[in-house]
């Protein structure tokens, strides 16, 4: 298994575009193949934010990013505060 964790700032008055993005990524990440679960959360306080996704398999979470990294783009693209950081990490324990 393998999560996706991006962590991205909005900065102060950043919840709507936050929920915003939650409503149109989150559904759309849920449903696709390999996924188990994807969280969005955030501190407002301080406008930051982060999206996880626990993936089956590498080659999953390869996959969905090619398709749902356009949109991720678009929903920061002018609205964040420096460039988000995009890691991908192997679960060792679940």
């Amino acid at each position: 298994m393998y999560v996706r964790l991006v962590t991205f700032k909005f900065g102060n008055g950043g919840r709507q575009k936050a929920e915003e993005m939650a409503s149109d990524l989150v559904p759309a990440i849920g449903g696709l193949k390999g996924c188990h679960s994807v969280t969005f959360f955030g501190d407002d306080s301080a406008g930051e934010y982060d999206l996880t996704v626990l993936w089956d398999s590498i080659e999953d979470a390869d996959a969905a990013a090619t398709v749902i990294g356009p949109r991720l783009q678009g929903h920061l693209a002018g609205n964040v505060q420096g460039p988000p950081s995009i890691r991908l990490y192997e679960v060792i324990e679940p």
